[in-house]
């Protein structure tokens, strides 16, 4: 493979590119270094905040151009060939340019393809395509003009990638890795961060996650009530009778988890898997809420959230998001959202052992959770995660 280009290294004409690449650069060092304290598997290579600014910036003017009327959807994977599995390699380098970007765009926008670079003497260039990276691979995704998002790719293959920061202009969301910490962070946000390994293997709280990326892009909005196995409590904030209350609960998702150890055909468990996980969150497109158990099993949709009788209205919420220099806010559950962010709040506020999913329209994505420290519903604002 030969070279067939020279550029001049220029500096990022994106001020957002200078702004984050540093600290872009931070995150993935600190990730490899524990990846090697674990001695876990084949990881990626660090790219230092140079390469970084340069990807970000020639594609942020990519996706405000167009080809035959379409706006690129592109991804970007920074690794060598041999780190990946059966590359396209391409017979001459390309540039990483604009142009170039703009004009590939069309064969690379569907999900799972990445455009793979590399660098040499300063230099980036695309080398070809590839369906396979190692873990913590730095990856770049063109969403929409202005919009881009850096990610890498979990330790345990499964679900979306961990994302590390939202570019929207000149509006930039470093995703805080301490919030992680936080006594009360719920299982299923600390799967949505990704920066550990330590709920991997707990494969309920990963089809959680998944169930949540599923209800944000079917665009309609919804809520998901996950509820516990052990106790029908729940029940009591649920206006009776429920218009489709499933019975048996359907046990799809659930048996899958039950197989998920002795399957051997595993590529067909992950196809099923994928058709059952986008069954029940297009089941949260029904005006009310969808409830599933802890186990995974359905249990109904459409369902009205009501008070129970003596308890009191939610009054206040704490709403938190889990970016850098964002801060927590107390405020009452209506200036959150709309009916729904209010009935899932309300929901928590009475069912404290719960987990409310609730997804907008607009794309915001919620996670509603009990916080015991601070006796108090916590609004964990998401959207930057499923991005």
């Amino acid at each position: 493979m030969n070279k067939e280009f020279r550029t001049i290294p220029t500096e990022p004409t994106y001020k957002g590119a200078r702004t984050v690449s540093g600290a872009i650069e931070k995150h993935f060092a600190n990730q490899l270094s524990q990846a090697t304290l674990l001695g876990l598997p084949k990881y990626a290579s660090k790219p230092d905040k140079e390469i970084i600014a340069s990807i970000i910036d020639v594609a942020f003017w990519a996706s405000l151009r167009k080809e035959e009327g379409r706006s690129p959807k592109i991804s970007i994977a920074f690794l060598q060939p041999q780190q990946s599995e059966l590359p396209l390699i391409f017979e001459q380098r390309l540039s990483l340019s604009v142009d170039i970007l703009t004009k590939l765009a069309p064969a690379v926008e569907r999900s799972g393809i990445h455009l793979g670079v590399w660098e040499e003497d300063g230099e980036c260039y695309i080398w070809g395509t590839t369906h396979t990276i190692p873990s913590f691979c730095f990856v770049l995704e063109v969403v929409e003009p202005g919009l881009l998002v850096v990610k890498h790719k979990r330790t345990d293959d499964f679900g979306k990638y961990a994302n590390v920061a939202v570019l929207k202009g000149d509006e930039i969301k470093l995703v805080d890795p301490d919030s992680i910490n936080l006594p009360d962070c719920p299982a299923l946000l600390e799967s949505l961060l990704g920066f550990t390994t330590k709920n991997s293997k707990n494969l309920p709280v990963n089809l959680h996650m998944q169930l949540a990326v599923s209800m944000r892009a079917h665009g309609h909005g919804g809520i998901l009530l996950i509820v516990p196995s052990a106790n029908n409590n729940w029940q009591k904030s649920i206006i009776d009778p429920i218009s489709y209350a499933i019975n048996p609960p359907y046990a799809g998702l659930a048996n899958l988890i039950l197989e998920s150890a002795t399957r051997d055909d595993i590529a067909l468990w992950w196809e099923e898997l994928d058709d059952q996980i986008d069954h029940v969150a297009g089941l949260t497109a029904v005006d009310g809420a969808t409830i599933i158990n802890d186990r995974c099993e359905l249990l109904a949709f459409g369902a009205k959230i009501t008070r129970p009788h003596g308890s009191e209205t939610v009054k206040e919420i704490m709403v938190t998001e889990p970016v850098i220099d964002s801060e927590a806010q107390v405020i009452s559950p209506g200036q959150d959202g709309g009916t729904r962010h209010f009935a899932a709040a309300q929901f928590i506020h009475d069912q404290r052992e719960a987990l409310a999913l609730v997804a907008s329209q607009d794309g915001r994505f919620t996670i509603f959770s009990w916080s015991p420290c601070d006796e108090i519903v916590h609004a964990h604002r998401v959207d930057t995660l499923l991005l």
